[in-house]
């Protein structure tokens, strides 16, 4: 086994899985072999002083569209936007990325057409990102002519995450007020009256919608495919979503549903952007953090926003909400349960090595210093301060990376 392919990473205040504690932590070709006091070898990085962290595992990420469209109707190549996220995520220790793709009936943004771009570039993209990118397929429930079309990518194992989200009567709500309108039509490039008569006729199908969802949901669950309920309005549709297999409760609207989907035993999905703001940019929505504390979030998602996964973390810890290690589990172990990674999600023997180097002065927003994953650098911050690896000369260290990131 080469040098480049093992990591010593020594002092460093560790979270292993059973709790934070100073201590060595060994890789080798890419797996964690060892927790605690061993032999130096490989490359020897210096943790004094910062935190190492399971990498984190963002189930729920849609920013991505402000990459391909920042403005509206401005659109750009998406080689260059995948490019451009893989950085913004592994620079803020997003180690498995889900990105949310919106499969809609509405043109546009969120159109059959973009999705197969989108679908294709990720495929050809892969094996260049950093990041181990998959695809969260956002389908809204009454795109009903795009079943059979899902049902056949749900069996060629093309869907890595199924989420059933509604956003139809809240589209025809906003189509009656100018301001509101503006960013679905923006999207979608109809004019107001074609767009309107476009989701009346979407609407009017409205008694297909449950039975296309629980063949969907029937498909996923032979195929293996997790899946969430996006915003439950009440217990009963969390109720009815889990009888059908479906485990993830996405941004419940109520306390009452977050509640029922914790006594089922399923995972239940808030915003990091919401706690790090203090509350949610929707002014009924329920506070991240105040879900937190009670035991009704197990995960948080980058949402909008990819650099809030870290920060929110630590702030919740900062907040007297819960400890750094409960808080942690929520970007880390219990993302990679909902989704059933085995392999990742903790610093145990025999996992991938998705590690995260951190520093966190007081008073002043976390970092990521270092990133590997699978065992190999992906972000390093030469310029952070923190003298990272020792026993060789600095060139050849910074050889070591260069030679770890282009492999």
């Amino acid at each position: 086994m080469a040098d480049a392919d093992r990591f010593s990473i020594c002092g460093g205040n560790v979270l292993l899985p059973q709790g934070l504690c100073q201590t060595d932590l060994c890789i080798d070709d890419g797996v964690i072999s060892h927790a605690g006091s061993a032999p130096r070898r490989g490359n020897v990085i210096d943790a004094s002083g910062l935190y190492v962290l399971p990498g984190i595992i963002d189930l729920h990420g849609d920013a991505f569209e402000r990459q391909i469209m920042p403005r509206p109707g401005v659109h750009f190549d998406l080689q260059l936007a995948l490019a451009d996220t893989d950085r913004q995520l592994v620079s803020n220790g997003i180690s498995t990325a889900y990105h949310g793709v919106t499969y809609s009936w509405e043109p546009g943004l969120r159109s059959r057409d973009t999705l197969l771009r989108i679908m294709d570039a990720m495929a050809n993209a892969a094996r260049h990102l950093a990041c181990d990118t998959r695809l969260h397929l956002r389908h809204e429930t009454f795109n009903l002519d795009a079943e059979t079309e899902i049902l056949g990518w749900l069996a060629e194992g093309k869907i890595d995450l199924l989420a059933f989200n509604d956003h139809t009567p809240d589209i025809l709500r906003k189509l009656s007020h100018p301001r509101d309108a503006m960013t679905v039509l923006q999207r979608s490039g109809l004019e107001l009256g074609a767009l309107r008569e476009l989701a009346e006729r979407v609407n009017a199908r409205g008694a297909e919608v449950g039975p296309s969802i629980a063949r969907l949901a029937a498909a996923a669950v032979a195929a293996g495919v997790p899946q969430a309920s996006h915003d439950d309005p009440s217990p009963e549709t969390r109720q009815w979503y889990q009888a059908m297999g479906c485990g993830i409760s996405e941004f419940p609207k109520t306390r009452e549903t977050a509640a029922l989907a914790r006594k089922l035993g399923n995972h239940v999905v808030f915003g990091a952007p919401n706690v790090v703001r203090g509350g949610s940019h929707q002014s009924n929505a329920v506070s991240a953090a105040a879900m937190a504390r009670d035991g009704l979030c197990t995960v948080l998602t980058s949402d909008y926003y990819y650099p809030a996964m870290l920060p929110a973390a630590f702030r919740l810890n900062t907040d007297g909400v819960c400890t750094l290690p409960e808080a942690w589990a929520m970007v880390s172990s219990n993302p990679a349960e909902a989704a059933g990674l085995s392999d990742r999600g903790s610093l145990a023997p025999g996992k991938r090595a998705d590690v995260l180097l951190v520093q966190a002065p007081q008073g002043r927003v976390p970092s990521v210093v270092a990133h590997l994953i699978g065992g190999r650098v992906a972000y390093a911050a030469l310029g952070s301060g923190a003298s990272l690896f020792t026993g060789r000369q600095e060139s050849a260290a910074l050889d070591a990376v260069r030679t770890a990131v282009a492999a």
